[in-house]
C-alpha cells in the first residue's frame, strides 16, 4: 500500500460554503449533471475539501457513474426497471400513479446525496466519472439539490 500527499502539510483554517440549485425538468432516465455542480464558482476558492451534495426529493437518486458513453445510462435506465418494475406488483402506494412507488425504491436503492473530495479548487473525479441525476418519474419537475463545501481555502483567500 502506498499513498501520495496532495497537501504538503495540514492547512490550517476551515471554510464553509452552501447552495440551493434547481435542476432544470429531464425525462424520465439518468442524466449527466456534472457541468450544473461545476458552476458553483466558490469551489475554486478551497485547496481541499469536500463537497456534499443532497436531492430534496424521494422519487429521484444521485450516483457517480461513467460520463462518456451514453448506452451506460440507457443500460442502467433498463436494469433499474427490471429490479423495482411498475408492471405486475401489487403495490400499496399507488396514489401518486404507477411510477411513484417503483421510483421511491430506485431511489433508496441508488441513494440521495454525494460526496466528491475537492483539491485545487476542483472536483476530484476519475477520468470517466460523471455525476448523474436519475429521474425515476414519467413527468418529474424541476429537481432541486443543496450544495455544501467544506474545507481549506486556497493560498489567495
Amino acid at each position: 500500500m502506498s499513498y501520495k500527499k496532495l497537501t504538503d502539510r495540514p492547512i490550517a483554517g476551515n471554510l464553509w460554503f452552501q447552495c440551493t440549485m434547481t435542476l432544470p425538468a429531464k425525462g424520465r432516465g439518468c442524466h449527466l449533471i456534472t457541468e450544473h455542480i461545476e458552476k458553483v464558482k466558490e469551489i475554486e476558492e478551497f485547496k481541499v475539501g469536500l463537497c456534499h451534495i443532497i436531492l430534496l426529493h424521494t422519487s429521484a437518486s444521485l450516483t457517480l457513474n461513467e460520463n462518456w458513453d451514453p448506452n451506460v445510462r440507457n443500460d442502467m435506465e433498463m436494469m433499474l426497471n427490471k429490479i423495482a418494475p411498475e408492471d405486475n406488483i401489487k403495490y400499496s402506494h399507488t396514489c401518486e400513479g404507477p411510477d411513484d412507488m417503483p421510483a421511491h425504491v430506485k431511489s433508496t436503492l441508488i441513494g440521495s446525496e454525494l460526496t466528491i473530495p475537492i483539491h485545487n479548487g476542483k472536483l476530484t473525479l476519475g477520468r470517466w466519472q460523471g455525476l448523474w441525476l436519475c429521474e425515476h418519474r414519467n413527468c418529474a419537475g424541476t429537481r432541486k439539490i443543496v450544495v455544501t463545501l467544506s474545507g481549506a481555502p486556497s493560498a489567495s483567500n
